[in-house]
């Protein structure tokens, strides 16, 4: 299902600025064969959608001793982004127990920190993120390690624990031409051997949804006075632009991955996902972008259910 096990910053697109966050100074393609057909007329395979890797047993471990809770207070103070800007506030509802923080270790070795979110789904064991949260875009080899997402973390707490990333999935436009900036990931159960929407619940999700309506996005940003230790959240009315989906945020980096929550109910905490964040549009942001949840997205996270 996957392509293969692989052994164990800040992003710019045109829009601005990155989400991830790079905590030291501061976040595999399958060839596309021929069939023949008959005589000299060979027709290209159409190429698989989506790419994905994976980690083994002993990675996953691994990653799981590697986040101490040392280790993630020191990748929170390594970076400071400036002040909390005036769209983004601290989330003081009911815990949203299925958003969460996620460490791992990004291609150039640095410690890094993303948000995600348990979603429903058939294996009860699949997050959702940015594609930039994973991996370079558009440089297939270079991906992130060591990948770990703790549910409801806030100033240091990890109510439910933390459950190791076992396998990654993103479009292949995003592994190849840094396009479609979303991604689907597999995690472990715990070490209870719970599977993670058996502890936390999962958000739904929502394909091909029509742009529009009022959007609650969370993250975990490495603004002060915060620095990535509490979930934060702009509301904003969601429009198309460019092929993307746009609401008024400014939160920064560290809040890469973070859900967008159609018809958010602020006394329960709940919501259906219908993106990610993905991008901004300076660096002193006013615009947050998140892709256009379609086809490929849906195929990406209907392979990861079945991981």
């Amino acid at each position: 299902m996957f392509d293969s096990p692989l052994p164990g910053s800040r992003r710019l697109r045109r829009r601005v600025t990155a989400l991830a966050v790079a905590g030291t100074a501061l976040a595999l393609a399958v060839p596309v064969s021929a069939t023949a057909v008959s005589g000299a007329d060979r027709v290209a395979a159409a190429p698989d959608p989506v790419s994905s890797f994976a980690f083994t047993a002993q990675e996953r471990k691994d990653a799981l001793a590697y986040w101490t809770p040392a280790r993630i207070k020191a990748v929170g103070k390594s970076v400071d982004l400036g002040p909390t800007g005036p769209k983004t506030k601290t989330w003081t509802g009911p815990q949203l127990k299925t958003v969460g923080r996620m460490f791992m270790v990004n291609a150039g070795g640095s410690d890094t920190w993303c948000t995600a979110t348990a979603v429903k789904s058939a294996n009860r064991s699949v997050v959702m993120t940015a594609g930039h949260c994973v991996r370079r875009s558009a440089s297939p080899v270079n991906t992130n390690m060591s990948m770990v997402f703790v549910p409801a973390y806030s100033k240091g707490k990890q109510p439910y624990g933390a459950f190791a990333v076992r396998a990654v999935l993103t479009p292949r436009a995003f592994a190849e031409e840094g396009t479609n900036d979303v991604a689907a990931l597999v995690v472990d159960a715990d070490k209870s051997g719970r599977r993670l929407t058996d502890v936390v619940g999962g958000t739904p999700i929502a394909f091909n949804r029509a742009v529009g309506g009022t959007i609650s996005s969370f993250g975990y940003p490495a603004t002060r006075p915060q620095l990535g230790e509490e979930l934060l959240r702009c509301v904003g009315t969601e429009k198309k632009e460019n092929g993307q989906q746009v609401i008024p945020c400014d939160m920064t980096g560290g809040s890469s991955g973070g859900p967008w929550l159609a018809g958010f109910n602020e006394s329960t905490g709940q919501g259906t996902l219908v993106s990610v964040n993905s991008a901004l549009d300076a660096f002193q942001p006013t615009k947050m972008y998140g892709e256009i949840l379609g086809a490929t997205a849906r195929t990406m996270y209907r392979r990861a259910e079945r991981g």
